[in-house]
């Protein structure tokens, strides 16, 4: 029989911009202390801050808690995605 993965909505709850937790997680692309890139079921979602940390992933469930300190959170559209691989294809050549 063929397992259903139940992924939540996508839901932000930042708590005190000091960490939160993100519902409707497909993947988690790039993480370090300062940024964390997700991919949602509504685009993907970029985190910086300071010091963020990932304390629990749930990919089954699309579920994801983080801490630290969060400046800023930005959606990316299609036409920056290509942007930046385009810069960083040209840096790389």
């Amino acid at each position: 029989m063929e397992e259903r993965k139940t992924i939540l909505p996508h839901k932000l709850l930042l708590e005190n911009r000091q960490g939160g937790t993100v519902t409707g997680v497909l993947d988690v692309e790039a993480f370090d202390e300062k940024e964390i890139l997700l991919v949602t079921n509504t685009g993907k979602l970029s985190m910086k801050g300071e010091q963020l940390h990932v304390k629990r992933l749930n990919l089954e469930k699309g579920e994801i808690d983080i801490s630290g300190k969060v400046d800023s959170l930005m959606y990316l559209s299609k036409n920056i995605e290509k942007r930046e691989e385009s810069f960083f294809k040209r840096m790389f050549r």
